[in-house]
């Protein structure tokens, strides 16, 4: 562990004042000679007080005898013209020394010393401070963390469903345990490696699951602790950096969220002329450490597309390693991990659960262990079983029950039937995803109700009909609604805003209208890694195009919005039916609908478009 870092505190300077003041009242008084009218002198020196005096032309100084009751105290008296002066202290046996003593190391302890102790105590402060902080003088100095070889240790094990990834990397351990083998043939380690994926995918412990398999010291840094506000600071840490680096090689040097550093230069109205100062140090120290000294630089980004292509280039980070959504033998693999410190009952089935969470990565996996940990203490449970998993899914898809909501009769009956509608719907589709649970418990932040699908398999690609059924899904709540209460209400905001989305992205992105044809509307620099569906683009085309989209994204919901009316208006009795069983359970699943269905006599009716 660190030691607790010290944080300044304006009691020191309040501290350091009052042992000044302190000094001055208690210790001076003995240092400094007391002042004394002549008159008092002189009755001193008729009393026999007064040991001995010097005598100068301004000035007497003297010092009491040693029985006196201020013993050996010194003072100082102005002279005056006294003609008897010198019979009188002869007659009481004054000595006179003839000469003023020197009151050089007087003034040194009365004004030096103290100033030297306040300035001593003042740099300990800033010393102590410095420690904790960093300090003014330190500000050029890079803030990496430094983790030894003994410090690692995380391993590949640790780092589980991303297996392709690490087979990319194992090249790098070899090379950093047995640098000859590879420069034997005169080959050459790539000097950046950019770990390139969506958020949450791991690439962080991969880079330390990297230096906990070399057995090396690991650098660890952020893109945006290089920035500061003062000019140059960054471009200092830079340096610094990459000396430190060359003086504990072999190691590795890791960078996190590499975009707040590596932005292309010039892009947007105002340039950050501090980030590119700082982004063209790094690309000058790149190109002057040699590989074979053992130190390789990685980072990471979930934003690779705004990267300076200057940072791309052969010879700086040239190796792209994926590290991806894991599939669900990876999430399978994910799961155990997490699972390692939990304890699971027996009949517990990760394959089921990893199977539920297609789209998850490593951070929301580990999120819904955690999760699911917590429900069963809350449940006072000793071990965690499939029941509290599956709540965890629904609790990190859907958010937090909120059974403290109340919700009247009426609007429990629309909700009722607009969650009915969705799952109806979903049933009607082939190909949609599976109906897990219907729900009017509201949940999260602003859902009052919920139909949970899980996707039975894992999928990369979705065709054009695939998309129109996602439409058809999220319109058949306020189809629903409509059909039994003959108007609309607000609960259908989210669904309108999702299948607007993925009527837009059909449109100006996928190319699948045929009226605009083969022509995608994106924008030059769009992120990679964002969800099916979401409109990324900006309106860089004309205002007769901007209109055919228009139409062609109202065209789309609209021809949704008649197929599954037509779909809900044959099935009424069913939507009834299974919305009164709603209301009374609260909660059905799959099968119960499907029971439902069953017991009514009716089949979903499938529209031919769907299989088109």
């Amino acid at each position: 562990m660190n030691p607790k870092q010290k944080q300044f505190s304006i009691w020191y300077v309040l501290i350091a004042i009052w042992g000044l003041m302190l000094f001055q009242v208690v210790v001076t008084p003995f240092l400094n000679p007391t002042e004394i009218p002549y008159s008092e002198f002189k009755a001193s020196v008729t009393a026999g007080k007064v040991e001995e005096v010097s005598i100068s032309s301004t000035i007497i100084h003297g010092r009491m005898k040693p029985e006196q009751a201020q013993a050996g105290r010194s003072f100082n008296t102005i002279r005056v013209e006294d003609p008897d002066l010198i019979r009188d202290l002869e007659s009481h046996q004054v000595k006179i020394t003839g000469v003023i003593e020197s009151t050089f190391l007087r003034d040194l302890l009365s004004w030096v010393v103290p100033i030297a102790l306040f300035a001593g105590f003042w740099l300990f402060l800033l010393r102590r401070v410095g420690q904790g902080q960093g300090g003014f003088m330190t500000v050029g100095r890079s803030k990496a963390k430094i983790y030894m070889e003994k410090e690692v240790k995380v391993s590949f094990a640790d780092a589980a469903g991303v297996d392709e990834a690490k087979q990319e990397l194992q090249e790098v351990i070899e090379f950093l345990k047995t640098p000859g083998k590879f420069t034997r043939l005169g080959g050459k380690i790539p000097k950046g490696i950019l770990l390139v994926g969506p958020p949450g995918t791991g690439k962080t412990l991969l880079a330390k699951a990297v230096a906990g398999e070399a057995g090396v010291p690991f650098f660890s840094i952020s893109g945006s602790e290089f920035v500061e506000m003062f000019v140059g600071v960054g471009a200092a840490r830079v340096r610094d950096l990459f000396v430190q680096a060359k003086d504990m090689a072999p190691c590795i040097i890791f960078i996190d969220e590499l975009d707040a550093l590596g932005k292309a230069r010039g892009m947007g109205p105002m340039a950050h002329e501090e980030r590119e100062q700082t982004l063209n140090q790094l690309l000058v120290e790149m190109d002057g450490f040699d590989p074979r000294a053992g130190v390789i630089l990685m980072a990471a980004t979930n934003r690779p597309e705004i990267l300076d292509p200057a940072l791309l280039r052969a010879g700086r980070f040239d190796r792209h390693v994926l590290v991806d959504r894991p599939d669900k033998a990876g999430r399978l693999a994910i799961l155990k991990v997490h699972a390692r410190g939990v304890p699971l009952a027996s009949e517990t089935d990760l394959d089921v659960i990893a199977a539920m969470t297609a789209g998850f990565v490593g951070a929301d996996l580990a999120n819904l262990v955690n999760e699911a940990a917590l429900l069963a203490v809350r449940r006072g449970k000793d071990q965690v079983g499939t029941a509290e998993l599956q709540e965890a899914v629904e609790r990190v898809i859907a958010g937090l029950e909120k059974k403290n909501r109340v919700l009247n009769q009426a609007e429990k009956e629309r909700v009722a039937h607009h969650e009915v509608g969705h799952a109806l719907m979903a049933l009607s589709i082939p190909g949609a995803d599976t109906v897990q649970k219907i729900s009017i418990i509201p949940r999260g932040i602003a859902a009052l109700g919920y139909t949970l699908q899980l996707p039975t398999e894992d999928r990369f690609l979705m065709t054009k009909s695939e998309l129109e059924n996602k439409v058809a899904v999220l319109l058949g709540g306020r189809v629903a609604e409509e059909i039994i209460y003959k108007e609309v209400s607000t609960g259908a905001q989210d669904d309108l805003l999702k299948a607007t989305g993925i009527a837009k992205s059909m449109v100006k992105v996928y190319g699948m209208s045929e009226k605009l044809g083969q022509i995608s509307f994106e924008r030059d620099r769009q992120p990679l890694f964002f969800p099916i569906g979401q409109d990324q683009t900006r309106s860089d085309y004309s205002e007769a195009t901007s209109r055919e989209i228009d139409c062609e994204v109202r065209r789309i919901i609209d021809e949704q919005y008649s197929r599954v009316r037509a779909l809900l208006d044959s099935q009424q009795t069913t939507l009834r039916e299974a919305a009164r069983a709603l209301l009374s359970k609260e909660t059905i699943t799959g099968e119960e609908l499907k029971a439902i269905i069953v017991k009514v006599g009716a089949k979903p009716k499938v529209a031919k478009e769907a299989a088109s």
